[in-house]
């Protein structure tokens, strides 16, 4: 197959559609996206941004009269619209019902066999949940049992969730005790207690779970690995990102040195590549799994509550039989970018140790602040050295004012920290300051230019947003060039070339939302938070986001006391997931 961008412009430019589509489309639905459009318009629905009603304008600007409410290429289409967008809001699975009545909604006459049509795409799968039932007691004898709860779910993501329930368990049932008695009793004298509870279950445990503050997480992943490897164990300390591993191989060392290599991104850990045609553009594998294990004893992830659910099923199949596995996380943490909430439903199933890790002495001021965030309460703290600071501001416009003054100047001429080291954030991409307003701003002062290709130039700064083959979510780089081939980024792990019908899966990246860039603890951290709608203002995220800050944190505060009562009131939205109750299965 060739490429048809040129073809797709044609057919977009003749329906009306716009022409800053035409690369989502190519790379969503691959080289003859022209001709699947042709064959079914509604297909249109898989780019990510295009809603239901933009699809039907298409169809019947194809299709003209035979473009029906009734069609089943439309009732089709539409359940997979449904069920995605509930994925990027983190559910893997929605009841029947509510699918039904969505389709409904949309006029479609027969929802079960638009439904039908979906499954039998094997995009989409059916999940069938018995409830609890006590046939033992009295009452039963005279109820019908249950009935059965019906949800559906993206296939990806519903049989990833499966196969990590699957990985758990297998984990649990091959794990023995990695070192003898003796030698555990040995190496947990001295420890403070929570240390000593840390270390003996991811000594004794096949699975365990780790909770505290990002440094306490990270002292305490590298203190059990350590151990381990001091004494004669195969140990990787694993983190999201590339630039997150260099963080932490580069933070307090443990008594004893890793091994070289020891602590790794999750990418490079699973040897991630392309996958070979038919498969479309960009699909990653992994060359580590199931039939090829990693050769390790101990895997132990600080920050483990930043993996969707499809990277920690990777994972977990990666683990030999006999492994252990330490998942690390903050207490009441943002969810992961993509679906699932993993290690929260981990620690849910109630099959595992769960580990409490009390603050570690030294905490500053961006830990107190960050603590009482995280515990509900926005609180003013004593930062001296400028640890902290709170810039007011009356609007959105103001406040991506304010957040390029601090990068380029304030930040840098107070600190000593170059703009290089200073990541901004904010609740979402869009708003009138979401990360792609701070990204307009920001880039017309560090690095002007007409984003000659693809809407990037040399020198810009980006952060993947679709996971690469080269490399994963959240991982930040550098543009250093571009030609024919692609876009030239220089991440942490190395140079890589991003092929142009790939390049929609970066975005600028000095200014990011707090779910793509949670990965990657900064020198400087501004946080733009405002009362705008796309915001989601969440105890979770503000927390997360003030967490990111390694020595300073600018809080450029456009939110009025919506900030406060966030913090106070308002958690993550919920997600629907199985994990936890398929592990106890």
């Amino acid at each position: 197959m060739t490429d048809s961008a040129p073809d797709l412009a044609q057919l977009f430019e003749a329906t009306g559609v716009p022409a800053a589509l035409v690369p989502r489309a190519a790379a969503r639905l691959g080289a003859d996206a022209a001709g699947r459009l042709r064959a079914d318009p509604w297909q249109l629905l898989r780019v990510p941004g295009v809603l239901p009603r933009q699809a039907d304008h298409f169809a019947r600007r194809l299709l003209g009269d035979q473009a029906r409410p009734d069609d089943p290429r439309r009732g089709r289409a539409l359940v997979l619209h449904l069920l995605t967008e509930a994925a990027r809001q983190g559910h893997t699975a929605t009841p029947v019902a509510d699918v039904a009545a969505a389709l409904a909604a949309q006029r479609v006459p027969d929802a079960r066999q638009a439904v039908d049509g979906a499954l039998d795409t094997g995009e989409a799968v059916l999940l069938v949940e018995e409830p609890e039932f006590d046939e033992d007691s009295p009452e039963a004898l005279e109820e019908e049992p249950p009935e059965p709860e019906e949800s559906l779910g993206v296939a990806r993501w519903a049989l990833a969730e499966e196969a990590a329930a699957e990985g758990f368990q297998r984990l649990a049932a091959t794990a023995g005790p990695l070192l003898d008695d003796p030698t555990i009793k040995a190496v947990r004298q001295g420890l403070p207690e929570d240390r000593s509870l840390a270390l003996t279950a991811a000594l004794r445990t096949g699975v365990s779970v780790l909770r505290g503050a990002a440094g306490d997480l990270a002292a305490t992943a590298l203190g059990i690995a350590s151990v381990a490897a001091g004494n004669g164990l195969r140990v990787a300390v694993v983190a999201p990102t590339e630039h997150a591993a260099a963080a932490l191989a580069r933070g307090p060392a443990p008594a004893e040195p890793l091994p070289e290599g020891a602590v790794v991104g999750l990418h490079r850990l699973l040897e991630a590549r392309p996958a070979p045609p038919p498969a479309p553009p960009g699909t990653v594998l992994f060359g580590r799994g199931e039939q090829n294990p990693l050769d390790l004893d101990l895997v132990v992830v600080p920050d483990a509550s930043a993996l969707d659910v499809e990277m920690t099923a990777v994972l977990v199949e990666a683990c030999p039989d006999g492994a252990h596995l330490v998942l690390g996380g903050e207490p009441g943490a943002l969810p992961p970018a993509g679906p699932g909430r993993a290690l929260d439903d981990l620690e849910a199933s109630e099959t595992v140790p769960v580990v409490t890790l009390e603050p570690g002495a030294g905490a500053g001021p961006l830990q107190e602040l960050t603590a009482a965030v995280r515990g509900g309460e926005l609180i003013a703290v004593d930062a001296p050295d400028l640890e902290v600071v709170v810039v007011p501001a009356a609007s959105g416009a103001e406040a991506v004012h304010r957040a390029v003054q601090l990068v380029t100047d304030s930040i840098p001429r107070a600190l000593g920290i170059p703009a290089g080291d200073v990541q901004v954030v904010a609740a979402a991409a869009g708003g009138q300051a979401g990360a792609a307003a701070l990204n307009a701003a920001l880039k017309s002062r560090l690095n002007p230019g007409p984003g000659a290709f693809g809407g990037f130039d040399p020198g810009d700064r980006v952060i993947v947003a679709v996971p690469l083959p080269q490399a994963a979510l959240g991982e930040p780089g550098v543009v250093t060039g571009a030609d024919a081939d692609g876009l030239h980024v220089e991440f942490t792990g190395g140079a890589a070339t991003v092929p142009p019908a790939l390049s929609t899966r970066l975005r600028h990246g000095w200014a990011a939302p707090v779910a793509l860039a949670r990965a990657n603890r900064r020198p400087a951290v501004v946080a733009v938070l405002t009362d705008e709608a796309e915001a989601g203002l969440s105890r979770p995220m503000v927390a997360t986001a003030f967490g990111l800050a390694l020595r300073h944190l600018s809080v450029v505060q456009a939110a009025g006391p919506a900030l406060a009562r966030a913090v106070r009131e308002v958690d993550a939205p919920a997600r629907r997931t199985r994990l936890a109750r398929l592990v106890v299965r």
